[in-house]
């Protein structure tokens, strides 16, 4: 798991990152390690979104420009640690209501158009008639009514 410790504000310091991967990693001096085998980090990387850890991370963010959430200040914050195969229940869920506010997020502005594009399909689909030779035609009237006196 890799903490960003240094931000531009206090919102994005302590961004995490689950590394699963079984490859070595490294990291800048601008991020911190964090490795357990009582957490599996998908779990500390949701945990690390939760409200009680950003109430924590601003306590521990310092700087005004830069914001830095020291190793050592983090290292102080409590992580509740349930039993691996309650993380990973926690994990799913979360993920897939993760996956469900994605597709929604994606989903329903593009469905906004479709529809969007229906109407105007079937708007000038059903306003578009035939043409007959000899139709009578209608005189369409437009009264500008804020011209007109009592």
């Amino acid at each position: 798991m890799f903490f960003a410790i240094t931000s531009e504000n206090t919102e994005d310091v302590c961004t995490p990152l689950a590394w699963e991967g079984e490859q070595p990693v490294a990291i800048s001096g601008h991020s911190c390690a964090y490795a357990t085998e009582s957490i599996i980090p998908r779990y500390l990387a949701y945990f690390a979104t939760a409200q009680d850890f950003q109430i924590s991370k601003r306590k521990a963010a310092k700087g005004a420009k830069v914001i830095e959430a020291a190793p050592v200040d983090l290292s102080r914050v409590e992580i509740p640690a349930p039993s691996i195969a309650t993380q990973r229940k926690v994990v799913d869920v979360l993920d897939r209501f993760e996956t469900l506010t994605k597709s929604l997020t994606d989903g329903i502005p593009a469905e906004i158009e479709a529809r969007r594009q229906q109407y105007e399909y079937y708007s000038d689909r059903l306003l578009d008639f035939p043409r007959k030779a000899g139709a009578t035609r209608s005189m369409l009237w437009i009264l500008d009514i804020g011209s007109m006196s009592a």
